[in-house]
Protein backbone atom coordinates (compact mmCIF):
# COMPACT_ATOMS: atom_id res chain seq x y z
CA UNK A 1 0.00 0.00 0.00
CA UNK A 2 2.78 2.66 0.86
CA UNK A 3 4.92 1.48 -2.23
CA UNK A 4 1.90 2.38 -4.26
CA UNK A 5 1.14 5.78 -3.08
CA UNK A 6 4.68 6.63 -3.19
CA UNK A 7 4.95 5.51 -6.77
CA UNK A 8 1.78 7.25 -7.53
CA UNK A 9 3.18 10.65 -5.88
CA UNK A 10 6.28 9.99 -7.68
CA UNK A 11 4.65 9.75 -10.95
CA UNK A 12 3.10 13.14 -10.32
CA UNK A 13 5.65 15.03 -9.57
CA UNK A 14 7.43 13.96 -12.36
CA UNK A 15 4.92 14.93 -14.59
CA UNK A 16 4.23 18.06 -13.10
CA UNK A 17 7.33 18.85 -13.35
CA UNK A 18 8.32 18.02 -16.78
CA UNK A 19 5.48 20.72 -17.99
CA UNK A 20 6.62 23.43 -15.81
CA UNK A 21 9.94 23.46 -17.25
CA UNK A 22 11.99 22.05 -14.56
CA UNK A 23 14.72 19.68 -15.36
CA UNK A 24 14.14 15.64 -15.28
CA UNK A 25 16.82 13.04 -14.59
CA UNK A 26 18.72 12.93 -17.82
CA UNK A 27 17.24 9.49 -19.40
CA UNK A 28 14.22 9.49 -18.27
CA UNK A 29 11.38 8.26 -20.51
CA UNK A 30 7.84 9.86 -19.74
CA UNK A 31 5.11 7.57 -19.07
CA UNK A 32 3.01 7.46 -22.19
CA UNK A 33 -0.16 8.74 -22.41
CA UNK A 34 -3.21 6.94 -21.01
CA UNK A 35 -5.94 5.61 -23.63
CA UNK A 36 -8.93 4.13 -23.96
CA UNK A 37 -9.65 2.23 -27.21
CA UNK A 38 -6.68 3.61 -28.84
CA UNK A 39 -7.52 7.47 -28.15
CA UNK A 40 -5.92 9.70 -25.40
CA UNK A 41 -5.27 13.39 -24.27
CA UNK A 42 -4.49 15.91 -27.10
CA UNK A 43 -1.14 14.91 -27.39
CA UNK A 44 -0.15 19.33 -28.67
CA UNK A 45 -1.74 20.38 -25.80
CA UNK A 46 0.27 22.34 -23.54
CA UNK A 47 -1.20 21.91 -20.44
CA UNK A 48 -1.83 18.06 -18.86
CA UNK A 49 -1.71 16.32 -15.89
CA UNK A 50 -1.97 12.80 -15.20
CA UNK A 51 -2.36 10.87 -11.56
CA UNK A 52 -3.40 7.71 -9.90
CA UNK A 53 -5.00 5.83 -6.87
CA UNK A 54 -5.48 2.06 -5.80
CA UNK A 55 -9.37 1.90 -4.25
CA UNK A 56 -9.67 -0.90 -1.83
CA UNK A 57 -12.85 -1.82 -3.40
CA UNK A 58 -14.63 -3.64 -6.22
CA UNK A 59 -14.11 -2.75 -10.01
CA UNK A 60 -17.43 -2.67 -10.78
CA UNK A 61 -18.39 -1.02 -7.90
CA UNK A 62 -16.03 1.64 -8.55
CA UNK A 63 -17.17 1.71 -12.36
CA UNK A 64 -20.53 2.32 -11.33
CA UNK A 65 -20.03 5.30 -8.76
CA UNK A 66 -17.60 6.85 -11.69
CA UNK A 67 -20.13 6.70 -14.64
CA UNK A 68 -23.19 7.48 -12.71
CA UNK A 69 -22.62 11.23 -13.41
CA UNK A 70 -25.87 12.63 -12.45
CA UNK A 71 -24.73 11.14 -8.47
CA UNK A 72 -21.61 13.43 -8.82
CA UNK A 73 -22.41 15.79 -6.63
CA UNK A 74 -23.25 13.34 -3.97
CA UNK A 75 -19.85 12.66 -3.35
CA UNK A 76 -17.46 14.93 -5.20
CA UNK A 77 -17.24 17.79 -3.09
CA UNK A 78 -15.71 20.31 -6.32
CA UNK A 79 -19.29 19.00 -8.91
CA UNK A 80 -22.21 21.65 -7.60
CA UNK A 81 -24.54 20.09 -10.21
CA UNK A 82 -24.55 17.05 -13.06
CA UNK A 83 -26.72 15.86 -15.37
CA UNK A 84 -27.20 13.57 -18.31
CA UNK A 85 -28.20 14.97 -21.59
CA UNK A 86 -29.20 11.61 -22.67
CA UNK A 87 -30.49 8.16 -21.01
CA UNK A 88 -28.85 4.49 -20.75
CA UNK A 89 -25.13 3.45 -19.73
CA UNK A 90 -22.38 5.85 -21.37
CA UNK A 91 -21.40 5.30 -25.01
CA UNK A 92 -19.71 7.24 -28.12
CA UNK A 93 -22.07 9.91 -28.28
CA UNK A 94 -23.26 10.24 -24.85
CA UNK A 95 -23.29 13.90 -23.87
CA UNK A 96 -23.63 15.34 -20.00
CA UNK A 97 -23.53 18.93 -18.36
CA UNK A 98 -21.91 19.97 -15.13
CA UNK A 99 -20.71 22.79 -13.20
CA UNK A 100 -18.07 23.17 -11.03
CA UNK A 101 -16.76 26.67 -9.08
CA UNK A 102 -13.07 28.22 -10.41
CA UNK A 103 -11.67 30.32 -7.77
CA UNK A 104 -10.39 33.71 -8.78
CA UNK A 105 -6.43 33.97 -10.17
CA UNK A 106 -4.42 37.14 -10.93
CA UNK A 107 -6.08 36.97 -14.45
CA UNK A 108 -9.58 35.18 -13.89
CA UNK A 109 -12.61 35.76 -11.71
CA UNK A 110 -14.22 33.41 -9.56
CA UNK A 111 -16.53 32.15 -11.32
CA UNK A 112 -18.90 28.69 -12.11
CA UNK A 113 -17.54 26.87 -15.15
CA UNK A 114 -20.28 24.84 -17.17
CA UNK A 115 -18.73 21.52 -18.77
CA UNK A 116 -20.63 20.14 -21.28
CA UNK A 117 -19.05 16.45 -22.09
CA UNK A 118 -19.23 14.01 -25.19
CA UNK A 119 -17.98 10.54 -24.81
CA UNK A 120 -15.60 9.68 -27.67
CA UNK A 121 -14.80 6.02 -26.38
CA UNK A 122 -15.69 3.96 -23.37
CA UNK A 123 -15.29 0.21 -22.98
CA UNK A 124 -17.27 -0.98 -19.79
CA UNK A 125 -15.36 -1.45 -16.11
CA UNK A 126 -12.12 -0.75 -18.48
CA UNK A 127 -11.96 3.14 -19.21
CA UNK A 128 -13.72 6.23 -20.59
CA UNK A 129 -12.86 9.42 -22.61
CA UNK A 130 -14.59 12.54 -22.78
CA UNK A 131 -14.25 15.89 -24.43
CA UNK A 132 -15.11 18.96 -24.40
CA UNK A 133 -15.67 22.70 -23.39
CA UNK A 134 -15.30 24.36 -19.97
CA UNK A 135 -17.34 28.13 -19.86
CA UNK A 136 -17.84 30.53 -17.24
CA UNK A 137 -18.27 34.19 -17.08
CA UNK A 138 -13.97 35.24 -17.61
CA UNK A 139 -12.68 31.91 -17.75
CA UNK A 140 -13.02 29.45 -21.32
CA UNK A 141 -10.93 26.18 -21.77
CA UNK A 142 -11.84 25.64 -25.15
CA UNK A 143 -11.19 21.59 -24.93
CA UNK A 144 -10.73 19.50 -22.20
CA UNK A 145 -9.77 15.83 -22.95
CA UNK A 146 -10.35 13.12 -20.20
CA UNK A 147 -9.52 9.85 -20.03
CA UNK A 148 -9.97 7.63 -17.03
CA UNK A 149 -8.79 3.70 -17.00
CA UNK A 150 -9.69 1.24 -14.59
CA UNK A 151 -7.20 -1.52 -13.82
CA UNK A 152 -8.56 -4.36 -11.49
CA UNK A 153 -5.69 -5.44 -8.68
CA UNK A 154 -5.09 -7.40 -5.70
CA UNK A 155 -7.06 -5.63 -3.17
CA UNK A 156 -8.90 -3.18 -5.57
CA UNK A 157 -8.59 -1.45 -8.54
CA UNK A 158 -6.04 1.55 -9.67
CA UNK A 159 -7.55 4.20 -11.19
CA UNK A 160 -5.31 6.05 -13.86
CA UNK A 161 -6.88 9.71 -14.98
CA UNK A 162 -5.23 11.58 -17.50
CA UNK A 163 -6.45 15.18 -18.84
CA UNK A 164 -5.49 17.68 -21.57
CA UNK A 165 -6.38 21.43 -21.54
CA UNK A 166 -6.34 24.09 -24.54
CA UNK A 167 -7.53 27.43 -25.05
CA UNK A 168 -5.94 31.08 -25.55
CA UNK A 169 -7.10 32.17 -22.40
CA UNK A 170 -5.62 29.20 -19.70
CA UNK A 171 -2.23 29.39 -21.97
CA UNK A 172 -1.17 32.40 -21.51
CA UNK A 173 -0.65 31.57 -17.70
CA UNK A 174 -0.35 28.28 -17.68
CA UNK A 175 1.28 27.31 -13.76
CA UNK A 176 -1.53 28.60 -12.75
CA UNK A 177 -3.61 26.59 -14.93
CA UNK A 178 -1.79 23.66 -14.51
CA UNK A 179 -1.81 23.64 -10.61
CA UNK A 180 -5.99 24.03 -10.71
CA UNK A 181 -5.55 20.91 -13.24
CA UNK A 182 -3.95 18.83 -11.19
CA UNK A 183 -5.47 19.91 -7.79
CA UNK A 184 -8.79 18.78 -9.36
CA UNK A 185 -7.44 15.58 -10.66
CA UNK A 186 -6.25 14.81 -7.55
CA UNK A 187 -9.32 16.00 -5.60
CA UNK A 188 -11.53 13.84 -7.74
CA UNK A 189 -9.38 10.53 -6.95
CA UNK A 190 -9.51 11.19 -3.66
CA UNK A 191 -13.38 11.87 -3.37
CA UNK A 192 -13.91 8.77 -6.02
CA UNK A 193 -11.38 6.31 -3.26
CA UNK A 194 -13.08 8.05 0.17
CA UNK A 195 -16.67 7.07 -1.45
CA UNK A 196 -15.94 3.79 -3.35
CA UNK A 197 -14.24 2.26 -0.13
CA UNK A 198 -16.75 3.52 2.50
CA UNK A 199 -19.56 1.45 0.97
Amino acid sequence: MIGTRLRAALLTLSVTAGLVGTAVAAGATPAPSLSCRGAGIDPAAQLHHRTQTLVEAPATAVWRLHTDVAGWPAWQQAVTGARRLDPGPLRPGSRFRWTTPAPPTPTTPATTLVITSTVGQVQPGRCVRWTGPAIGAGLRIDRGVHVWTFTPVRGGVLVRTEESWTGAQIEADPATALRYLAAGLDAWLADLKTTAEAR
